[in-house]
């Protein structure tokens, strides 16, 4: 039987012998990389926090004590130690086990976590909450030194420093996000790295301290020199001068290490941050060497690294990396604008081909939304790409900044509608819904291709704020030889029908003409609409539209509260013919529920009834 065998449920690490941790760790790793390599998932980010897991688990009590995972795709080994071996056979699929923390799965996972930076907030509330019960748990967060780009994170451990209650913050070091960090941050935490001096002088004192029955008088006593000394040696004292004690850099890998300054963090019971120091991709040679490309992977070969499937050549996003490089050539006034996604979002070669007006501002979308806001109106035209999911955290400031003061700023919306297996946190089924309304802003969708290139030059032209809004995956070759040129407002009618009207918002037209093809077999004659623009209805078609049809159907990747759908039926509304509107029948193919679990997308299009095959049968 080997170690982690006899791991079946939360707590069972504890009765592993001190001389087997490192044996276990290898056997967590050998037992992801494998399990990674079938399923596809987050890989260079959970081989970095293995000992550190192990540690916290070694150090609390679940479920009574409270652990919150910062993003959450780093707990893939606090799964293993919870007992859900068996669920990585499920990982990501549908209705399986879930890539990040989900507390329906258990009990040991106390907050659903996806996006970065929140982590610190989540265990204060926790805290607080248990200091008013009068409970006893252990509260700990682990958050990334690149979450700790994202402002959120700062308003936590200032208010963290005013409440002064006991919540363990380990910083997990490893100096990557998804691309590699940027900023003062970064060089902050790289001068406690290398700025050992101070760490060396106070690693005995520190150890005699947090053991010692003595050690609060002591501590009172050397206090003032201790600073002062700090003042010297260590830059900044950035952590302890807002009021949370400072403890580190811990050798990340070293289990007994960990655990040992845990322990004597949670007996201080106050305010710690517990800098860990970590490998990204630790163990697996090619995650090591690469840590960017097994952040987040479909399934590969273990020995070379390569994915088993062909990787998708020509995506939305290599499409939108590609022209925008033309476009800097166009616009010597053009920046680009990164949240810590330059390569996600393809803007990596535009960094490369214009490093003077590329900005990466880390994770910190709110921060890049208003940057670019400034940056339009001192009279250039900044390009912000962010995956849909994540530039939700930046509304206000789309709104405020942005929109209200009619800028000229293009969002690119990459991920934008159903991404898959990442689930619920990073479905882009909200964008259509909570930017329509906005003033100013022109939401646009491309059916293929050809028409986001299209897309692309024509925001840049366009007055006031754009966005556009494109899937993850394959750049659809779909209908290249309809390219009509667009134009402010209107539609695009693929086929001219009768009795169905069919309007496709963006990627959907592949299943929009899917059903076309369905419903011309069936003797029907459909017309056919790509919509083009999804806050700004064709008055003149849907006019059209009524007139000559009997049922319209809308096809998009958005809920349905606020969607294209809605939108349009409102349109017709107020367009005042109610003859018109009572002989309509509107198929509103949307997202009716408030979330999407994790899934291939044919699966949760099929699950959600959005498919080509759902629709016909609503139909016929």
């Amino acid at each position: 039987m080997s170690i982690l065998d006899r791991i079946t449920k939360e707590n069972d690490i504890k009765q592993i012998s001190k001389r087997d941790y490192d044996a276990l760790a290898s056997e967590i790793r050998e037992f992801l990389v494998q399990s990674v390599s079938e399923k596809g998932g987050h890989l260079a980010s959970n081989l970095g926090s293995v000992e550190l897991t192990m540690a916290l688990h070694l150090c609390m009590d679940f479920p009574k004590d409270k652990l919150i995972f910062d993003v959450g795709h780093q707990s893939y080994t606090h799964k293993l130690l919870t007992g859900r071996r068996d669920g990585f056979e499920s990982l990501r699929e549908l209705d399986g086990l879930s890539g990040f923390p989900k507390t329906k799965e258990s009990d040991t996972d106390v907050f659903n976590t996806g996006h970065s930076s929140t982590s610190i907030s989540a265990a204060m509330g926790f805290a607080v909450a248990r200091d008013l019960r009068g409970g006893s748990e252990r509260v700990a967060a682990v958050i990334g030194d690149g979450s700790l780009t994202g402002g959120m994170a700062y308003e936590a451990i200032n208010s963290l420093s005013q409440q002064k209650t006991g919540c363990v913050i380990i910083l997990n070091d490893n100096e990557m996000s998804i691309d590699k960090n940027v900023g003062g941050l970064s060089k902050y935490l790289n001068s406690i790295r290398i700025g050992t001096t101070y760490n060396e002088l106070k690693e005995g004192v520190e150890n005699s301290l947090l053991s010692s029955k003595v050690g609060t008088k002591v501590a009172k006593t050397i206090k003032h020199s201790k600073d002062t000394i700090k003042q010297f040696l260590v830059p900044g004292m950035f952590f302890e001068e807002l009021g949370i004690t400072y403890v580190g850099p811990v050798d990340g890998h070293n289990v007994e290490d960990l655990v040992s300054t845990i322990n004597s963090a949670f007996k201080l019971n106050k305010p710690i941050i517990i800098h860990v120091k970590t490998k990204k991709g630790k163990g697996y040679t090619l995650a090591e060497k690469h840590p960017d490309y097994f952040h987040g992977v479909a399934p590969f070969y273990k020995d070379t690294g390569k994915l088993k499937t062909k990787k998708e050549t020509s995506t939305y996003t290599d499409m939108f990396g590609r022209h925008m490089v033309e476009l800097g050539d166009r616009y010597p006034n053009m920046t680009a604008v990164s949240a810590a996604m330059s390569i996600g979002t393809g803007l990596n070669r535009f960094s490369e081909a214009y490093p003077d007006r590329f900005f990466d501002v880390g994770i910190a979308e709110q921060h890049a939304v208003t940057y670019a806001a400034g940056m339009a109106a001192a009279g250039l035209i900044p390009v912000v790409a962010i995956y849909s999911s994540f530039l939700q955290r930046a509304y206000d400031q789309i709104l405020h900044d942005v929109c209200l003061q009619n800028l000229h700023v293009v969002f690119c919306i990459d991920r934008s509608g159903l991404v898959g297996q990442d689930g619920e946190t990073h479905q882009g089924i909200y964008d259509v819904s909570y930017l329509s309304h906005m003033p100013n802003i022109t939401v646009l969708a491309p059916k293929n291709r050809v028409e986001l290139i299209r897309m692309m030059d024509y925001a840049m032209e366009l007055d006031g704020p754009v966005a556009i809004k494109y899937p993850r995956g394959s750049a659809s070759k779909q209908l290249m030889d309809f390219d009509q040129p667009i134009e402010y407002g209107k539609s695009e009618v693929i086929y001219q029908g009768e009795d169905i009207a069919i309007y496709s918002c963006g990627h959907m037209m592949e299943e929009a003409l899917t059903l076309y093809n369905m419903l011309v077999e069936a003797g029907k004659r459909p017309t056919l609409i790509n919509a083009r623009f999804i806050n700004v209805i064709d008055k003149d078609l849907l006019k059209n539209v009524v007139n000559g049809h009997n049922t319209v159907v809308t096809m998009e990747e958005n809920v349905t509260n606020g969607g294209f759908g809605q939108q349009l039926m409102s349109c017709l509304i107020d367009m005042g013919d109610k003859a018109d509107i009572a002989k309509v029948r509107h198929i509103d193919c949307s997202i009716p529920c408030g979330k999407v679990e994790q899934g291939k997308i044919s699966e949760l299009r099929s699950m959600l009834g959005i498919d080509a095959k759902s629709v016909y049968a609503k139909l016929v």
